[in-house]
């Protein structure tokens, strides 16, 4: 199972979109389908999280309402095998959506750009050649400009099979700031991810709409990575924290999954309940609830 899952958080479209991307690409699908129930938190029978994959990648998604909207501080960065591929990806992400940076030839690619769907995600599409590859990239702008590479090397140190790739820096005279990271990739637990600094006058930043879903075995696992990725950052409710570099993690044991798609509707009430009640996940305090009903 995939250790790391990206999640999103959109206002009622979970659905959609989730179907409009699986339409982009081969080797993708939707999976579970998880509706609201007496427990809320929204209106009963209305899709609350739902699964998908896009090339092999699973992603999380969520109608958690108009708090939180997606930035370009993290992206989709697909590497496309062909020409064709880049423009057809292009037309269809590019439609009712933002262009960030135009499709075209760069010094760094004979064909890339930038855009913010119809939904508010942003995509990267290069052609690469080889294989079609899904990666989550994040951009450190702002405050959180120049700790790219402080960043990677602490998520690396917390999850087996992780590691920092190849670092390429900003040299003197470039656009950004000399020795920052111009481009970087990393793997956490074995999931590649890509990184970058910017030092562009954006006004945005990371926020709970691209967070990271961690599926945690034991509750050992649960508490250690709860503590060390809040460090410098915030805790909040229902498993969610801010690391101290404004990206969100959910720590989650794999227990909940299995007690929320519980058959009878009453055990998923009340763990759904008791869920909500809590910052960090009590794998304990879940399965208590669950034999309350």
């Amino acid at each position: 199972m995939q250790k790391i899952t990206p999640f999103l958080w959109f206002n009622d479209q979970a659905e959609d979109a989730a179907k409009f991307y699986v339409s982009l690409f081969d080797n993708s699908k939707v999976g579970n389908i998880r509706r609201f129930g007496d427990a809320g938190p929204g209106p009963k029978g209305k899709v609350m999280t739902l699964t998908f994959q896009l090339e092999g990648l699973g992603f999380m998604a969520l109608n958690g309402g108009p708090q939180f909207a997606f930035t370009p501080a993290a992206s989709l960065f697909v590497t496309c095998k062909s020409e064709r591929e880049v423009e057809a990806l292009w037309k269809k992400l590019s439609d009712r959506g933002t262009v960030l940076m135009e499709l075209r030839k760069y010094p760094f690619s004979e064909k890339f750009g930038w855009v913010a769907d119809r939904f508010g995600l942003s995509w990267q599409l290069t052609l690469a050649g080889g294989k079609t590859t899904i990666t989550p990239f994040f951009m450190f702008v702002g405050k959180q400009h120049g700790r790219t590479e402080e960043a990677m090397k602490h998520w690396s140190s917390l999850f087996k099979s992780s590691d920092v790739g190849r670092i390429e820096r900003y040299g003197a005279g470039e656009q950004g700031a000399e020795g920052t990271v111009k481009h970087a990739r990393f793997t956490l637990a074995g999931q590649e991810f890509m990184a970058m600094d910017s030092n562009g006058e954006h006004s945005f930043t990371f926020n709970p709409a691209f967070s990271l879903f961690v599926d945690c075995k034991t509750q050992e696992e649960v508490d250690e990575l709860w503590e060390k990725l809040s460090v410098g950052g915030a805790k909040g409710q229902c498993g969610w924290l801010e690391d101290t570099y404004g990206v969100s993690w959910q720590i989650v044991p794999s227990v909940l999954g299995e007690l929320l798609g519980d058959k009878n509707p009453v055990v998923s009430k009340k763990v759904m309940q008791a869920m909500m009640e809590m910052k960090k996940l009590d794998i304990k305090g879940l399965q208590e609830a669950a034999q309350r009903h």
